[in-house]
């Protein structure tokens, strides 16, 4: 069933502070996975598996990278999300709907434009 129009919220939303936690921490997770794999196959080809084995061995390298890459992650875009209410204003208004002036309207001549 479709939403009725009157009850759509109206303005600019985004997503929420727990939202952009979340999304840094999957962003952080997936890229320290792939750095713990490049890392993680690298130590492994130079100084061998180790008494866990290859894929145990490769899994810490690439689990721990990601929970801390992606701790961090979160933790940076939360507070990058934090922003004084006035910036915000401030934005808004710099990205508002532009005003259209009516047809009538005439600017002021300046004195560049009487020179040509």
């Amino acid at each position: 069933m479709p939403v009725p129009v009157g009850s759509m919220p109206q303005g600019r939303h985004g997503p929420s502070t727990i939202d952009k936690l979340k999304m840094g921490g999957m962003m952080g997770g997936s890229v320290g996975l792939i750095i713990g794999f490049i890392f993680g196959f690298t130590n492994i080809m130079r100084f061998g598996p180790g008494p866990n084995g290859m894929l145990r061995t490769l899994g810490q390298y690439m689990m721990g990278s990601a929970a801390t890459f992606g701790f961090f992650m979160a933790i940076g875009s939360t507070i990058r999300t934090d922003s004084s209410p006035i910036a915000s204003e401030a934005f808004a208004k710099a990205y508002r709907r532009p005003l259209i002036l009516p047809r009538r309207h005439q600017f002021p001549r300046s004195s560049r434009d009487e020179r040509n």
